[in-house]
């Protein structure tokens, strides 16, 4: 049991479910994509993108408020950069949701799902190093060994993305614009706005 002093830096989905359950205050802030959100979050979730976090504004938003931010993304990633962002600019009660949404969902926990407006993140992923993989190793077959170097190239990002947990490609993509919000979603209100 945590005293009024000590900070909680994590928590697993089993034990969110279970303070949402009772009752009290508590904030849940999701960094993902719309597309991703729109896919499944957890219910009561607010719509964040992380590329959208502006940590001074939530920091002004909440001030004097001591609700825990439970924070969360789809594998633990995102939400791990977000609090980082939201610490520095001098937000407290930042907790970690263990393993993101997809921990959620694979723990049997209702979500919410809404109309995806495309792929998931990670499927767009795959499709692109599937795609270029393909694509660079039929060139190097067909035209010219040195187009070998694309499907080398794919492979050792994967390689990076499943050692460190960053994918670069995963960074790009959000950036495109088929995965930015647009004015008026969900992502436009504040973490606190119901």
């Amino acid at each position: 049991m945590k005293t009024p002093m000590q900070t909680e830096s994590s928590v697993d989905p089993h034990e969110l479910k279970r303070r949402m359950a009772e009752g009290g205050p508590l904030l849940l802030l999701d960094v993902r994509t719309p597309g991703e959100y729109a896919a499944g979050h957890v219910p009561g979730a607010k719509l964040l993108p992380l590329d959208d976090l502006d940590p001074a504004a939530v920091r002004q938003e909440r001030a004097g408020g001591g609700t825990p931010l439970y924070v969360l993304c789809q594998f633990g990633g995102r939400a791990s950069r977000a609090i980082e962002r939201l610490e520095r600019a001098g937000v407290r009660g930042c907790v970690l949701v263990e393993g993101g949404t997809q921990a959620w969902i694979d723990a049997g926990l209702p979500v919410n799902r809404g109309k995806s407006r495309g792929l998931p993140l990670m499927r767009q992923v795959q499709v692109v190093v599937g795609f270029l993989s393909a694509a660079g190793a039929a060139l190097a077959l067909a035209v010219h060994p040195g187009f070998a170097l694309i499907p080398l190239v794919m492979g050792c990002g994967l390689l990076f993305a499943g050692l460190t947990g960053i994918c670069g490609l995963a960074l790009l993509l959000t950036k495109m614009p088929w995965n930015r919000t647009s004015p008026g979603t969900a992502a436009t209100r504040s973490p606190t706005q119901p």
